[in-house]
């Protein structure tokens, strides 16, 4: 074989024989012996202890409904009810025992996430109604004149 040809095929061979050896150090030992699972076929079997023993910080909206009821049914009936509740109040955790009470985030920045007013081009637009923030109150957070709850300015 000709050297400009045995040459490449060497190199390939060597890279091959690097990533085997490679492998053998990177990847653990449980991964992948117990059939193919879960999303990408294979999975370690360490992860699956992990997953339980992992402290579920968010709870969710209807965790808050018991307590918070006139609040949650506010939500419910605005056009904030796809938004999680502590999007905005923060981790859950262990409430109300710890902490008692959640801290509300009321920086202007939260709402612009969504409201923040974006130049589409080709005049696409988004459904939720939106503001330009240099323009509408800038010196003033959002809550000053509407209700995350019930965001409508008729509802404040």
């Amino acid at each position: 074989m000709k050297s400009h040809v045995l040459r490449p095929l060497l190199l390939v061979i060597g890279l091959i024989i690097i990533v085997a050896i490679g492998r053998s150090f990177l990847v653990p030992d449980d991964f992948g012996i117990h059939g193919k699972s879960f999303t990408f076929g294979y999975y370690r079997l360490g992860n699956v202890q992990e997953s339980k023993d992992f402290t579920v910080k968010y709870k969710g909206k209807k965790i808050c409904q018991d307590c918070h009821e006139e609040h949650y049914e506010e939500n419910m009936s605005s056009k904030h009810k796809n938004i999680e509740c502590e999007n905005c109040h923060g981790a859950a955790l262990n409430h109300p025992e710890e902490p008692e009470k959640l801290a509300i985030d009321n920086n202007r920045s939260l709402c612009l996430r969504c409201h923040a007013y974006l130049p589409y081009p080709r005049n696409i637009r988004a459904t939720m109604k939106a503001v330009d923030p240099k323009e509408h109150n800038p010196a003033d957070q959002c809550t000053d004149c509407h209700s995350p709850h019930s965001p409508n300015l008729e509802d404040s």
